[in-house]
């Protein structure tokens, strides 16, 4: 059976985080960390920690949109990270943690939008959104070891202490959307 394959990059702080979530997602048939956005050229994680080459952190899902909407992804993806503070999720800090959609079709940027401007309407997170929607510029993967880092860490403390209550709070919130 064809699959209606397409992509989304989202930035919600550190991409080990993201990354664990949407591994268990039904439909999500790649997660790729990487980084986004920025002005440097394949930069290094260590570049990235700097703060100064302007990418973001992020996850590029592929999904099978005959399975899952992008609609659901987002839904999934603004309920998992806190969209209402700027280059800031929990105790990471500086640029490369900030919310971010970058689309690479006109389509999945309007849809963004409109999301991102129903949730403040609907003041749905009780602060306003910081959530920036962008298109997708100057992608690229990040090195192999941040690659499942949660699968193949997960008693490493940042995984244990951060990551694993995040997957935990997915498996409770959307466990219609589990991998079977």
């Amino acid at each position: 059976m064809a699959q209606n394959l397409q992509t989304i990059t989202l930035g919600g702080g550190c991409f080990w985080c993201t990354e664990a979530v949407f591994d268990r997602v039904r439909g999500i048939t790649d997660v790729e960390s990487g980084y986004t956005n920025g002005h440097t050229v394949n930069p290094t994680y260590e570049q990235i920690c700097q703060g100064d080459t302007g990418h973001a952190e992020v996850v590029r899902l592929t999904f099978d949109a005959d399975e899952i909407s992008l609609q659901e992804v987002l839904e999934i993806f603004f309920h998992t990270h806190d969209p209402t503070t700027l280059n800031r999720q929990g105790n990471d800090v500086g640029t490369q943690y900030r919310s971010g959609i970058y689309y690479e079709s006109a389509e999945h940027g309007e849809l963004a939008n409109a999301m991102v401007r129903q949730m403040a309407t609907d003041k749905v997170f009780g602060a306003p959104i910081t959530t920036e929607v962008k298109p997708l510029q100057n992608y690229s993967t990040a090195e192999a070891y941040h690659q499942d880092y949660f699968a193949n860490h997960p008693g490493a403390g940042y995984c244990a202490f951060v990551v694993a209550p995040k997957v935990e709070k997915f498996r409770k919130t959307f466990a219609r959307y589990l991998k079977g």
